[in-house]
């Protein structure tokens, strides 16, 4: 199979390096910097089980997706209009695109966008970082939560080593992700802490009940079916992921753009739209606004 990953960071390199391990040709579109890297050198795809430095395809240029059969669709919340209005003219008709980002709505947002293709939102459990250019670093976990029109996908994804599962319900799966990003992502970014660490610290439990509380609320509101209680998944995440920072704490600390108005920012509107209070979440989300704006 041809698979183009659009969005070549972390998330992308982890999925797109099993899916080449396992022989298929994917290319990863990305920043200049990977890109090079990965030409001069290959993907080092370093996990707890393996360290192999893969050969594949890169380039900086939407074109390289073309007759990909899937798209991996990895990019941050706020880039979505324009990376899938740059990949428009490339797709091929029957392509599949799955939507491995944070947030509730990209893959909707996908859909009305690019018509023609097919979608998939995916819920991603993976702890992974770009320990350096054309270096993904994979702490652990790795498993996907798929919609029922990427059913024919899951014996690629096992055979690659990729657990994967199709539910009826990943709009819930999603919101139960979202609820867990607004636990912990803000906070592990302001304190630049990993999970285990984060929630040995005083007031941190009580302070993500508050925000769990408050997300639980808007979801409620807005028709959406939880899975299970969030509130035992946010305890346990530390346990399974110690040593991960966030995904937010990633981007402050490499001067990045964060995708904070996709989560906690999406459960503020969402509040408001609802004449639900949020302020825990109002109170993460202008710190961490704050924090982006700071100089150096």
């Amino acid at each position: 199979m041809k698979i183009a990953v659009m969005g070549a960071g972390a998330v992308g390199c982890y999925f797109g390096g099993m899916l080449a391990r396992a022989g298929h040709e994917v290319v990863l579109i990305g920043r200049p910097a990977h890109v090079e890297a990965v030409q001069r050198q290959g993907l080092r795809l370093q996990t707890r089980l393996f360290d192999e430095t893969l050969s594949l395809a890169a380039s900086t240029e939407p074109a390289a997706a073309a007759g990909a059969e899937l798209l991996l669709f990895c990019v941050k919340s706020p880039d979505t209009e324009a990376a899938a209005q740059a990949l428009r003219p490339h797709l091929a008709p029957g392509a599949l695109l799955l939507s491995l980002q944070n947030g509730v709505d990209n893959a909707e947002r996908l859909r009305e966008l690019l018509p023609v293709q097919r979608v998939s939102a995916a819920v991603v459990y993976v702890a992974t970082e770009m320990a350096g250019p054309g270096h993904l670093l994979h702490h652990g976990r790795g498993e996907l939560v798929l919609e029922p029109v990427a059913e024919a996908l899951l014996p690629t994804l096992a055979l690659a080593g990729v657990p994967a599962e199709i539910s009826p319900n990943v709009r819930g799966a999603l919101w139960a992700k979202l609820i867990l990003n607004c636990a912990y992502n803000a906070l592990s970014a302001l304190a630049r802490l990993p999970y285990g660490e984060l929630v040995q610290r005083p007031g941190v439990p009580a302070v993500m009940e508050d925000v769990v509380a408050e997300c639980v609320a808007v979801a409620r509101a807005e028709g959406v079916q939880l899975p299970a209680d969030p509130l035992i998944a946010v305890r346990g995440l530390a346990q399974t992921m110690p040593g991960q920072f966030s995904s937010t704490a990633q981007d402050l600390m490499r001067g990045k753009p964060t995708e904070i108005d996709h989560l906690n920012g999406h459960v503020l509107r969402r509040g408001e739209a609802l004449g639900i209070p949020t302020p825990a979440n109002r109170v993460l989300h202008t710190l961490v606004k704050l924090a982006e704006a700071r100089p150096g």
